[in-house]
């Protein structure tokens, strides 16, 4: 059984920062494409940042490009945003998602799984 489980959300002052992590278990962690959504109140979901399994190949969302790195420690079955430079209008549940490839990232995932997703609040 595939579980993904997000944790290290909160509430942030802007400016401030936040890092997600997301352990995966049940998969071949080599053979998914990783990332990470968000969903807004009253918005659809959307896709944050992606890489693959050797890292070198990531993808972000222009909204966080610059503020947001992705990361992976693959002996830990382990993904991670580090969230920078936060904004109010970041505040969304943050999901993470997998996708069954070993491609390039070079755009937003089409996830075969998710995780619950995990809370993430910045106040002005």
């Amino acid at each position: 059984q595939v579980q993904l489980v997000e944790s290290g959300g909160g509430l942030v002052q802007a400016g401030g920062s936040l890092r997600l992590s997301c352990v995966a278990s049940g998969l071949s962690f080599s053979g998914y494409v990783m990332g990470w959504f968000r969903q807004a109140p009253g918005k659809e979901r959307e896709f944050v940042a992606g890489n693959n399994y050797y890292g070198g190949s990531t993808y972000y969302a222009n909204s966080v490009k610059g503020r947001f790195t992705i990361s992976r420690d693959n002996g830990k079955n382990t993904v991670f945003l580090q969230m920078d430079m936060l904004k109010p209008e970041d505040t969304a549940v943050y999901y993470c998602a997998a996708e069954k490839s070993r491609r390039a990232v070079v755009r937003g995932l089409s996830p075969d799984y998710w995780g619950r997703g995990t809370q993430v609040t910045v106040s002005s």
